[in-house]
């Protein structure tokens, strides 16, 4: 993958809702931002695709209705890897991967931590893909899932992780698998989905890792503020000038905007796709660009300085540059050299289609913004939210129901009276990380963060060329944990089926844990 593709891979929501007037602005939940290049199969190494094979699940449309359309169903994808499998009469374990809110192509591109351990783990690799995302539609066409109210409204988090579960049960059955371990691994809103999975089907996954699963950024349980704050203190901590230069543009973005045929300076000043109709588009668009970059800044390009470094290095060639021009080279230094910015294609992607119908029902995530940052206030209005979320969808989202249906506001006690098994992983400088489980809740559900981390980094494939120490040792942590886990159920089994444990120990499946040390952040 060339070093362009994979730093596009990563950039997050320029398409999201930039077509819209609607300001739901929740930046997605994934391992991934939506790609510039769509081609999957052009990111996609072949190395791993080689070991990949395809399958798709007649999974039921409603598991939680009897109505005679609940028995409808629809073809699911999931991916299968079995290199490395130590096979079922070894009790070999399972790693599954929980997709999100977009095709599972990106992720099977980028997300390499069950690739990477599958050896050491002697483990199989299961993929699924999650329902109306990519080749898991139903009703038989993107369109017609869509549509209105009756299709989209099989369209959930507790029907997912439902399809997740039956998925599961039907790969070990097939492959006889029924005594195997499995692990449930997400990122983002998967993790959170991993998290979930493991407190509602503590039968089916043994443990989890939610890696930056931001499960206390919904329903208030965070303060608004937390995510923007974070992406103001990144884009600080890298230089002061280039933070006082975005936070003085806003008001001359205005000022400009209000005078004669000021829009149409901005455009070309920017050069726009199309001539902005108002202001806000612009500085959405600028919003959504400092967001995805704090979120995603990854070694080695580290998105973060790269917009400061375009923005003040703007500075320090033209002393006398007006500071919208610095804050376009730092948008040319991040996006490269484009015939034009900002305006978004006429069609909305279907990640961004999803993710719009999955925050105006119920991943309602209440980020807002404080006087003490780079952006101008806006705090977030619910009544405002919901209005915008009838007028684009015909109904109300419910931003309670998923501290009803997956822990009330004491969710911290709730994981320690009735969870285990689960490690929540964050890196402090994602923004999201102001809604992650930040400490150890219990011996067995564990806090593991980095201090210089970002989004889901500890996830991804592997590199020994550029992974910083801290990066390693994180991974090595995580996995440390995971065997302990699976040598635990084998114990457990030793005690309790001593037939069952006896095959295993004759096919070699006890997995070795090997000692590390924690972390140093700051390395």
């Amino acid at each position: 993958m060339s070093p362009i593709l994979v730093f596009q891979c990563f950039l997050l929501f320029f398409i999201l809702l930039a077509s819209s007037t609607a300001p739901i602005n929740i930046p997605r939940l994934s391992p991934i931002g939506p790609r510039i290049l769509e081609d999957s199969d052009e990111i996609l190494p072949k190395s791993i695709s080689d070991d990949l094979e395809t399958f798709f699940y007649n999974q039921t449309l409603d598991h939680f209705n009897y109505k005679p359309e609940s028995y409808n169903t629809f073809e699911q994808r999931y991916v299968i890897s079995s290199k490395y499998w130590g096979g079922a009469n070894s009790l070999a374990p399972i790693l599954v991967y929980f997709g999100a809110e977009a095709p599972l192509d990106g992720d099977l591109a980028v997300v390499g931590f069950l690739s990477d351990n599958a050896f050491r783990l002697n483990a199989l690799l299961l993929y699924i893909e999650h329902r109306y995302y990519g080749k898991s539609i139903p009703s038989g066409s993107r369109e017609e899932a869509f549509k209105n109210g009756r299709t989209r409204g099989y369209f959930n988090s507790a029907q997912a992780i439902a399809d997740y579960a039956e998925i599961i049960i039907h790969v070990k059955k097939l492959l006889h698998a029924e005594n195997s371990p499995v692990i449930a691994i997400g990122g983002s809103y998967g993790g959170m989905l991993a998290c979930w999975f493991r407190l509602k089907y503590p039968h089916i996954a043994l443990g989890a890792l939610a890696s930056s699963a931001p499960v206390l950024y919904v329903d208030h349980i965070s303060p608004p503020d937390g995510h923007d704050s974070i992406v103001a203190n990144d884009f600080r901590e890298a230089s002061e000038t280039c933070y006082q230069t975005i936070k003085k543009s806003w008001a001359e973005i205005d000022e400009i905007a209000s005078k004669p045929n000021g829009l149409s300076i901005l455009s070309k000043k920017f050069k726009t796709c199309k001539s902005l109709t108002d202001s806000y588009e612009l500085k959405n668009y600028l919003v959504s660009m400092y967001s995805g970059a704090a979120q995603y800044n990854k070694p080695p390009t580290y998105p973060v300085n790269i917009v400061c470094s375009g923005i003040d290095g703007s500075s320090s060639t033209d002393s006398g540059k007006d500071n919208l021009s610095k804050i376009f080279a730092g948008l040319f230094a991040y996006m490269g050299d484009r015939s034009c910015y900002i305006n978004s294609p006429a069609n909305v992607p279907e990640t961004s289609m999803g993710w719009r119908w999955e925050t105006c029902s119920e991943m309602v995530i209440p980020i807002g913004r404080g006087n003490d940052t780079m952006f101008p206030p806006d705090p977030f209005d619910l009544k405002s939210y919901i209005q915008d979320c009838k007028d684009l969808f015909g109904v109300p989202p419910r931003p309670h129901w998923v501290t009803a249906y997956y822990g009330n506001h004491s969710i911290k006690v709730i994981l320690q009276r009735y969870g285990s098994n689960i490690i929540f992983s964050n890196g402090l400088k994602d923004p999201y990380s102001s809604g992650g489980v930040l400490e150890n809740l219990s011996d067995n559900i564990t806090a593991v963060y980095t201090v210089n981390g970002s989004h889901c980094l500890d996830i991804l494939f592997a590199n020994k060329t550029t992974d910083p120490v801290w990066l390693v040792a994180q991974r090595e942590v995580e996995i440390k944990i995971i065997e302990g886990w699976i040598n635990e159920y084998y114990d457990d089994l030793r005690n309790q089926h001593p037939n069952i444990a006896r095959r295993a120990l004759a096919s070699s499946a006890t997995v070795h844990s090997h000692h590390i040390s924690p972390p140093d952040e700051h390395d």
